[in-house]
């Protein structure tokens, strides 16, 4: 194998390390050189142990033009600085800004398209220039992974990209050793836990809505919330109403954590009642890993991990009486019909969402690049 020093792009150091570390250890183990580029924070820390890491400022929120125009250039100067002889982009920004970058200094990218968020919801002019932007973009990359079959169909079908340099992944992966079972110590107390960030994207609310419903009828229940409070999203869940739902006793609010299996392990039911444009949600591979019971809706990216009845339910969209009927069922059972449940999504996350499965692919796509076999553009 050709040895190359391959850059790994992503919009914060957070993420970057916990959910692309292996990549790049899987990376260096084949004799590669690996350096990060993402925003400065705590956690570009933890990656500078064991990679090179190079900062750059990433608004990734922001639709401002002129600060996007930047942005390209911003890359480019990274890129040229860097020298990588391969690239692997994710999040949104990056796949597109960072590909322009590249393709001036005629560098591969190899890219990643984990999900379309909020833009592409509730669809509008904005959303158009993004399809725009991801159509001249995505001429200009090697490869283009997607993360669920609607994704790559929708982007296949509007003409955003080429189908013969795309490949659909199993989500990002899960590490099936990290995140194991563990028995959960009974103390008499029922958990229903979000993992996510506090957006209302997510049915934070349909969440809290349902947890009403449930507290009629069942008093030793317990609904938790885990993640970031992000106050730069638009959709973000301000600290004023978190704390209203705490004091009132709909939910705990846990705050975030540095590791979510301590928290996944003390719960019974995981819950992302999202309608978000997911990729496939890593804390639901996580959690069914970890051989939980799943409750999500019936969305892009979140039915992929949940084989209804069978793993877990499905609900509808927006629609906390059909989420809180899901709770309702799931308390119905026996422990011993969701020890069932749990075991049935452990074997679907290892046949289907190991992570090694992810890295074979960024393995086979380094490779095309260094024997050209992708056609030059």
């Amino acid at each position: 194998m050709i040895r190359k020093k391959i850059a790994i792009v992503v919009n914060n150091s957070w993420s970057a390390w916990n959910f692309r570390a292996n990549l790049g250890f899987a990376f260096q183990k084949l004799g590669h050189e690996v350096i990060f580029i993402s925003p400065y924070d705590e956690y570009s820390e933890n990656i500078k142990e064991y990679f090179k890491h190079q900062d750059i400022a990433i608004n990734s929120k922001g639709i401002n033009p002129i600060e996007d125009l930047r942005l390209i250039y911003n890359f480019y100067k990274v890129y040229k600085n860097v020298q990588p002889d391969i690239i692997c982009h994710y999040n949104i920004k990056p796949n597109i800004y960072g590909t322009i970058a590249a393709s001036i200094l005629k560098i591969p990218t190899i890219n990643n398209i984990a999900g379309l968020g909020t833009l592409f919801i509730n669809q509008n002019f904005i959303t158009k220039i993004a399809k725009w932007l991801y159509k001249f973009s995505q001429k200009k990359a090697k490869k283009i992974f997607f993360q669920n079959q609607n994704d790559f169909k929708m982007f296949v079908d509007e003409d955003l990209v080429q189908k013969d340099k795309c490949d659909v992944l199993p989500g990002s992966g899960v590490d099936i050793e990290k995140f194991k079972p563990v028995e959960k110590e009974d103390d008499g107390m029922f958990r229903f836990l979000v993992v996510s960030r506090m957006l209302w994207t997510k049915g934070i609310q349909e969440f809290i809505d349902a947890a009403k419903i449930i507290k009629q009828k069942h008093q030793d229940v317990e609904f938790q919330l885990l993640g970031y409070l992000d106050m730069k999203s638009p959709t973000a869940i301000s600290k004023k109403q978190m704390d209203i739902w705490v004091k009132d006793g709909c939910i705990n609010y846990l705050g975030g954590s540095g590791d979510v299996r301590v928290e996944i392990a003390k719960a019974d039911i995981i819950v992302l009642p999202s309608f978000y444009r997911e990729g496939t949600p890593r804390a639901l591979l996580e959690s069914a890993s970890m051989q939980k019971p799943i409750i999500t809706t019936d969305n892009v990216g979140c039915r992929d991990v949940v084989n209804d009845g069978v793993n877990g339910y499905l609900c509808e969209v927006k629609n906390a009486v059909d989420l809180a009927d899901k709770m309702e069922k799931m308390l119905r059972l026996t422990n011993e019909q969701r020890n069932v449940m749990g075991k049935a999504g452990r074997r679907k996350i290892v046949k289907e969402f190991d992570e090694t499965i992810v890295i074979r692919k960024y393995i086979d796509a380094i490779e095309a690049v260094n024997l050209n076999v992708y056609s030059i553009l």
